[in-house]
């Protein structure tokens, strides 16, 4: 589409929904990046907040006053969000730089004495929603939370999945429904909770052993649900269900219930029963439709932390599927080093061809998120997207980013590898190093039971920070099974607002992917899956380690050995030796010379 004509739909689009906000009363009106179901990556019917800025990133939030329009982003996404909003009258406010508000700072000076926030309750989290409540009673204003006003102005809007849902089996899973349920009920006895109200898609799913293809890349079912004591309401099209998912479903007490109607369901709860609700997870809609004499227990999901940490069959499927992965990407690095000049490979094409690696090992499934592709300058984007428009030919002289998972039945990878294209400057190199040391600080910490990412994050940052470099954004988060690729409730980072703070389990699975990411030249990003495991107890306490489980070469063409302290070289050779023990049982010979070429000892 031509750019000029993006620009000048923007401003018809928020000319459009200014003129329903008029007609509805609404003052300012809040769009987000969210289903109803506070997913983070969201379906093409959800994509409201893309339609009425132009952009395309995963996370972000628009503010609309009848003056003026802004859009709220991390620094994953500044440079691209730059890009996508020139000409729209959209303004970017950059999240967490000095001098820039947040959302709630910033509506307590839009928001007038009287005025109405407006937005659609169903895509805004309850948490968010009660802090809207506080800041407009302030005002003597109020919330209407009734209308989805982006509905009455997106006349083409895509039509909401219908897609079948499958059950995963229990080799995979590794725990039925009913141990499931029994240990969440379990929790809602020591929280005094008689009734656990759910939005979140990855955990019911989890919590039914249910996968489908409702948002692209992550194998979500839409769906609520009820948990009372005896029985697990699920609100669904039935549609998506066959018979014998039905038949499994009645065994374990689960009551079905179309999509829409928990929400005059939950009006009819009793008034006494305590509620279970997650305010960053249920939706505000849901959370106001409660009746009045219901106590509310607001407490995380249980479900986040018994997902998070993996049970035994699920682990040792994990390490298959990234053994499988691992395979699929020293392939596709012998393949992209020997061809590279020699025919054409674009940064599309590129993605493609792992793809198919992948799909030789059996069990593929699908990607498990969109494939950043990214060659030299692209490289800096951290989400960058490539598309036909921006696609670009791998040459020699800079390097490509790849940083793409896979889902297999026996679980989701989220594998980056940064790789020189023949001969590339000093500085590329400067950097490589430095976040191959960063990558090597974290994978080797052993620290203490209790914990967290906030904890852990400087040995990631420390050979970057030494330096005055930084990465702005996390350093890890959890991976999901199957369910989502960014998976609570513990990650690697510097800032609690990053929520890393919880204690590190054992069995937890989480990314280390420090990066330095120059603009308009460079981005260099190294990813590693790790597993949180015990080591020695003594009169300190328990140790903790971590453990890689990703075997994939760190491109020795581009590291400068001269920089490496003595022990993160040993550290490198160590992971090398063991990448080849785990990787060339599954090459033929001349990949398995190729491998010993890049995982030698430096």
């Amino acid at each position: 589409m031509d750019k000029e004509l993006t620009e000048m739909s923007i401003q018809e689009r928020l000319l459009k929904l200014r003129e329903q906000m008029k007609e509805k009363g609404i003052d300012v009106y809040i769009v987000p990046t969210a289903d109803f179901h506070q997913t983070e990556y969201v379906g093409e019917y959800f994509k409201a907040r893309k339609y009425i800025t132009n952009f395309s990133g995963s996370a972000g939030t628009a503010v609309i006053t009848l003056e003026e329009a802004r859009l709220w982003v991390d620094g994953r996404y500044f440079i691209q969000a730059a890009k996508q909003l020139e000409g729209t009258t959209v303004e970017m406010m950059k999240m967490a730089e000095p001098g820039v508000p947040t959302i709630k700072e910033y509506l307590k000076t839009a928001l007038k004495e009287g005025s109405v926030l407006g937005f659609d309750g169903r895509v805004v989290a309850m948490g968010d929603g009660v802090d809207y409540e506080k800041i407009v009673a302030d005002k003597n204003g109020k919330i209407i939370y009734e209308y989805d006003l982006i509905a009455a102005i997106w006349e083409d809007r895509p039509a909401m999945s219908e897609e079948p849902a499958w059950i995963l089996e229990q080799k995979y899973a590794g725990e039925t429904t009913e141990s499931k349920l029994a240990r969440i009920r379990e929790y809602m006895k020591d929280n005094d909770a008689t009734v656990h109200v759910l939005t979140s898609l990855d955990d019911i799913c989890w919590i039914l052993n249910m996968r489908g293809n409702d948002i692209e890349f992550f194998p979500f079912v839409l769906s609520y649900a009820i948990i009372t004591m005896d029985e697990m309401h699920l609100y669904i099209n039935d549609a998506k269900l066959n018979a014998e998912m039905k038949e499994i479903f009645a065994k374990d007490c689960v009551v079905l219930h179309p999509y829409n109607d928990i929400y005059e369901d939950v009006k009819k709860i009793a008034d006494g029963e305590s509620v279970l609700v997650d305010p960053v997870r249920l939706n505000y809609a849901l959370y106001s439709n409660l009746p009045d004499g219901v106590k509310k227990v607001e407490k995380r999901n249980p479900e986040i932390l018994f997902k998070a940490i993996k049970n035994p069959v699920e682990i040792e499927n994990i390490r298959q599927a990234q053994i499988k992965d691992s395979v699929a990407h020293v392939k596709f690095m012998k393949w992209v080093k020997e061809n590279v000049g020699k025919m054409e490979i674009t940064e599309m094409s590129a993605a493609e061809k792992l793809d198919e690696f992948r799909k030789e090992m059996g069990n593929f499934i699908q990607p498990s998120f969109e494939a950043i592709s990214a060659y030299g300058e692209h490289a800096a984007l951290m989400h960058y997207t490539s598309s036909p428009e921006t696609n670009v030919r791998l040459k020699e002289g800079s390097v490509y980013l790849t940083d793409t998972g896979a889902g297999f039945y026996e679980g989701s990878t989220d594998i980056t590898r940064t790789y020189a294209l023949g001969e590339i400057p000093d500085i590329m190199k400067e950097h490589f190093t430095l976040t191959l040391m960063g990558n090597l600080g974290l994978a080797n910490a052993k620290f203490l039971h209790g914990c967290g990412g906030v904890n852990l994050d400087i040995m990631a940052r420390k050979p970057l920070w030494d330096r005055g470099l930084d990465y702005k954004c996390g350093t890890g988060h959890g991976v999901g099974y199957l369910l989502s690729i960014h998976e609570g409730p513990a990650g690697f980072g510097w800032q609690n607002r990053s929520g890393n703070a919880p204690t590190l389990e054992e069995g937890m699975i989480l990314t280390d992917e420090p990066g330095i990411y120059i603009e308009g030249s460079h981005g260099i990003r190294l990813e590693n899956e790790l597993l949180v495991q015990k080591g020695e107890v003594n009169e300190y306490g328990q140790f903790m380690y971590l453990e890689a489980i990703t075997y994939i070469p760190m491109d020795l063409d581009a590291v400068k050995v001269e920089m490496l302290p003595e022990e993160t070289r040993i550290q490198l050779n160590d992971y090398h030796k063991t990448v080849y023990e785990k990787v060339s049982p599954y090459l033929n010979d001349e990949e398995k010379e190729w491998l010993k070429k890049y995982t030698r000892a430096i």
